[in-house]
């Protein structure tokens, strides 16, 4: 395949705009958010550019003589060409000219990504998929360099005050995504954007379980949400989900003969679904780098509040000669800088070590990375005493392990850490509210076998 291959540089404009820099007051401001030393091609004029972005930066006045020492400072200066530059100015209409020269900048990373594309997608040991997301991702960069970004206090304080003003309203609504907890969307205001939330817990205790809970809460409060299950077909997950609107198991929808009774009330069960907004991406791999990808282009296509993923340690990243704990400790900061990146919500799942005969939660437990727990900004830890015929531990020492949970926030960046029981049904794998008059119906004092 033959190409021709353009140059696309505007080396008369470059001259105007950098002369401009240099002699009228003011004029830096105007073009500050639109050019990089990157966005001229001549190499000469990259280096004024950036010893001007240097002056500027320290406040100081980016004349001739003050460019000239700052560019002496790596030896790179050519007087007569600095001379040149200062002659060729305008004092309006210059504008056009930087335009010009970030649009020309635009086309030569346009035809550089082009042509990565190319080489890509001739490389058959490349994923597709990894090589579709890949572009989309550095398309978008591309045209999204130079979002607002920088804040002032002004604007920190004015959110802070409207935030307040919600708080106050007679009419006081959640400023995050409900969970169906009172006590924990009382304290938390619901799942926050931006956050990393952490859901840990022994092997049955219900990891899985819980994130199905706050999705559905989530989708029930039309809005949008991904999962990405490692070990869990979209069809399995479903079924989860159709047990707890139908209170018939998702082992018997899958495996067993339903009589009418299970099968109305299955019906009832999937009129609350359809139609819901959760997605599946049944095509990303355990990689990190995929799921990333993945996420980014659902929040694009589809504005999801909130992704899953289920879970941690099965994640696989690509970092050759390092250990596991700090591969994991990679996977939590990427999705923590996604969450924050994307305005959305991610939870995801991790295991807990075996700590000998204590079965109790802790984040020095979280398996392979003591930092997954430093990413995040919560951290919940669900502990169900009755799996190992054990009590509760302070203060809920009286209460009834039968057909409860208790969640531990051990960490929560903006609300405290806290600790409350729900109700947890086994057959269906549902989490709910505990009610304080809660009494363990007689199916729920022989321990379920339903995996959660």
């Amino acid at each position: 395949m033959e190409t021709n291959t353009v140059i696309h540089c505007e080396l008369e404009a470059e001259k105007i705009v950098l002369g401009t820099l240099m002699t009228v007051p003011g004029s830096y401001s105007k073009i500050a958010e639109i050019l990089t030393d990157e966005s001229f091609y001549e190499p000469f004029h990259q280096h004024v550019f950036k010893a001007i972005s240097a002056i500027k930066r320290r406040g100081d006045s980016a004349d001739m003589i003050a460019v000239l020492r700052e560019m002496e400072k790596f030896g790179k200066v050519d007087v007569l060409k600095l001379a040149e530059l200062t002659s060729i100015y305008l004092s309006s209409g210059w504008m056009q000219h930087a335009q010009a020269i970030f649009d020309a900048q635009k086309r030569r990373k346009l035809i550089e990504l082009g042509f990565a594309l190319v080489s890509d997608a001739n490389q058959k040991a490349n994923d597709i998929l990894d090589v579709q997301m890949r572009f989309e991702e550095n398309l978008k960069n591309l045209f999204n360099e130079t979002d607002r970004s920088i804040f002032t206090i002004n604007d920190a304080i004015k959110e802070a005050k409207d935030q307040i003003a919600r708080n106050h309203s007679t009419e006081l609504k959640l400023t995050g995504t409900p969970t169906g907890f009172k006590d924990f969307d009382k304290r938390s205001g619901g799942l926050q954007k931006s956050d990393l939330i952490i859901i840990a817990g022994e092997t049955s205790n219900g990891k899985t379980a819980l994130s199905i809970t706050l999705c559905l809460s989530a989708i029930f409060n039309d809005e949008a949400v991904a999962i990405y299950s490692m070990e869990m077909r979209k069809s399995q997950i479903a079924a989860r989900m159709m047990a707890v609107q139908s209170g018939v198991s998702a082992g018997r929808i899958q495996f067993s003969r339903l009589d009418t009774g299970q099968f109305e009330a299955i019906e009832r069960g999937l009129a609350s679904l359809y139609n819901r907004k959760l997605f599946f991406d049944e095509r990303s791999t355990s990689n990190i780098d995929t799921i990333v990808n993945s996420i980014r282009s659902l929040k694009k296509k589809y504005g999801i509040s909130g992704a899953v993923v289920d879970y941690l340690q099965m994640l696989n990243v690509n970092m050759k000669g390092t250990n596991k704990e700090q591969q994991l400790a990679e996977c939590a900061r990427r999705l923590k800088n996604l969450a924050k990146e994307l305005d959305i919500w991610i939870i995801a799942l991790s295991q807990l070590s075996r700590d000998g005969d204590n079965h109790v939660p802790s984040l020095s437990r979280l398996r392979d990375s003591g930092q997954i727990a430093e990413a995040a900004d919560i951290v919940m830890l669900i502990y169900r005493p009755e799996l190992h015929n054990k009590t509760y531990p302070d203060p809920f020492r009286n209460k009834t392990t039968i057909g409860t949970a208790l969640i531990n926030v051990a960490k929560g960046r903006n609300c405290g850490v806290m600790q409350f029981l729900t109700r947890f049904e086994a057959e269906t794998t549902k989490f709910s509210d505990l009610a304080d008059d809660y009494i363990p119906p007689v199916q729920y004092r022989e321990i379920s076998k339903e995996p959660f």
